[in-house]
């Protein structure tokens, strides 16, 4: 029965005791410094190193077809706007011309459209 109540006072951190100097408001665990203990295998670096530019090539495909998504976007737009300037440019030549001969027209400017591109 002994056993819980002496558990929660191992987990406690040690105590250093009091600092030879008095500062006890330091970090109490210093430790040497090391100068070569940052330093990576150069197979580290190089897996590090891939895995940032296939990232990078991620990153540039998806903003190539977001990009690519929002060109098509206002493609259509242009389309649209086009088709129906054409449209009214229609109906107002029908307004003076009969209906046959702006039929004619169309189907000349067409052919001329397909032959100029």
């Amino acid at each position: 029965m002994s056993t819980p109540a002496t558990a929660p006072a191992a987990e406690a951190p040690k105590s250093a005791g009091m600092r030879k100097n008095g500062k006890n408001w330091h970090d109490a665990s210093k430790k040497p410094f090391r100068l070569n203990s940052g330093l990576t295998s150069y197979a580290k670096r190089k897996e590090a190193a891939d895995q940032a530019k296939a990232v990078k090539e991620l990153e540039r495909e998806m903003k190539d077809a977001k990009e690519a998504e929002r060109q098509a976007h206002i493609q259509r737009i242009k389309d649209k706007r086009a088709a129906k300037e054409e449209k009214a440019r229609y109906e107002k030549m029908a307004e003076k011309m009969h209906a046959k001969r702006v039929e004619r027209l169309k189907r000349r400017e067409k052919r001329n459209k397909l032959l100029n591109s």
